[in-house]
């Protein structure tokens, strides 16, 4: 996860990282990407259901029964577990996971348990009284996936009105006083979307959003060939950070991400680098807190059956049942190989990602994805944009 508007537009120094001692316990969320402890977000997929057909959707979900789901009393027992394990934050996705019928008191458990709550939703479920109780109950964050504006959205989502009703959602939110922001993946399909969207932002007055690299995936395997190349995967990242500064030179402070590609990171330092900005030094003091990517290390997440898995892409690898174990012994178990390796990846990484100059910074980035292309999960990650010489040479 990189920062754009933290790095680039300076909303965030690394004084106000240093200033909670890098603890996630103490961290406000905004800053927990840049924690040492590293005590993982966990993503649960709260159910796989879903009342949309999304033609990405990683979990091959369905507007159907799942059987096997944690029940409401194995969730709050795994919820607890994450509370003893001080998780700061629990996301609450699916499929749709206002489908589940006990969502609402599973969220205020989670609260009780000391758990900052998000909810990764389509939207398309929230009404005035929906926000109300999601407000009520302490919900930090709601993200609404957007993947374009009406046609093009609606295309993905593969129901006709998602666009529509997932704007009225977002509208509920802002109504009842929470915090909202898009979630976008991006693809050759919808990248001339994204000037719209910050569109969008600014017209509906979105405080965030989180622009998402393509993961090959569950769905999304099927859209490898429709990922960026090397040339308009930068293009893509200059335009956004290009927008980013002009919303808030205006005065619109819009928080605005890019996920799952820490090539990023080394991109945003290097213009920075090229344009002589005086900040350039703290923006990468930043990108060495960030430490990269951190699946199986900063960032886990559990399935609606209560496997235990590195993050939400990967779920043909699994490390354990909640069912069985607490999330946290099995986190913290290395005597599996993969679970070691993620924790210390740099040694084990291949090709372009052996010699990269800038793995403090990146992390080996995205093993799900190298290990879809190149059946190694320490090879190269086939997105990474930058070039031969970017990857050899450190600018400091």
């Amino acid at each position: 996860m990189i920062g754009i508007s933290k790095l680039y537009c300076g909303t965030v120094e690394p004084s106000d990282v240093l200033r909670y001692e890098r603890n996630s316990g103490r961290m406000p969320s905004h800053l927990l990407q840049f924690s040492i402890d590293k005590k993982p977000v966990v993503v649960w997929n709260a159910g796989r259901r879903c009342n949309l057909r999304c033609v990405h959707c990683y979990s091959h979900s369905c507007n159907e029964h799942y059987a096997g789901e944690l029940s409401t009393d194995e969730a709050a027992a795994f919820i607890d577990g994450l509370g003893e394990f001080k998780v700061p934050v629990l996301l609450f996705s699916g499929g749709e996971p206002l489908m589940r019928p006990d969502l609402l008191p599973l969220i205020r458990r989670a609260r009780a348990a000391g758990l900052r709550a998000v909810v990764s939703t389509n939207g398309t479920l929230i009404d005035d009284r929906v926000a109300a109780e999601l407000k009520e109950i302490g919900l930090s964050y709601v993200g609404v996936s957007i993947d374009g504006l009406r046609a093009v959205n609606d295309r993905f989502r593969g129901v006709a009105g998602a666009f529509d009703k997932a704007l009225a959602g977002i509208r509920a939110c802002r109504k009842a006083g929470i915090k909202v922001g898009l979630r976008f993946t991006i693809n050759k399909q919808n990248v001339g979307e994204i000037a719209g969207i910050f569109r969008l932002l600014e017209e509906e007055n979105i405080p965030r959003v989180c622009f998402y690299h393509l993961v090959y995936a569950g769905r999304g395997s099927r859209l490898r060939d429709e990922d960026l190349d090397a040339a308009t995967s930068r293009k893509t990242l200059d335009t956004i950070i290009d927008r980013t500064a002009d919303l808030h030179a205006r005065g619109i402070p819009v928080e605005v991400l890019t996920v799952d590609n820490h090539a990023d990171g080394v991109h945003l330092y290097l213009r920075m680098q090229r344009e002589g900005s005086p900040r350039a030094g703290a923006v990468l003091d930043l990108l060495k807190m960030n430490g990269g990517n951190g699946s199986g290390v900063g960032i886990g997440c559990v399935s609606w059956d209560g496997a235990v898995h590195a993050d939400q892409f990967w779920r043909h690898h699994i490390f354990g049942n909640v069912k069985d174990r607490p999330f946290g012994a099995i986190w913290t178990d290395t005597s599996n190989e993969l679970m070691a390796g993620l924790k210390d990846r740099r040694p084990l990484l291949k090709g372009r990602c052996a010699r990269c100059v800038w793995q403090d910074i990146c992390n080996g980035n995205f093993r799900v994805r190298a290990e879809a292309v190149h059946g190694d999960v320490w090879a190269e990650d086939p997105a990474c944009f930058l070039t031969e010489e970017e990857i050899t040479t450190r600018v400091e």
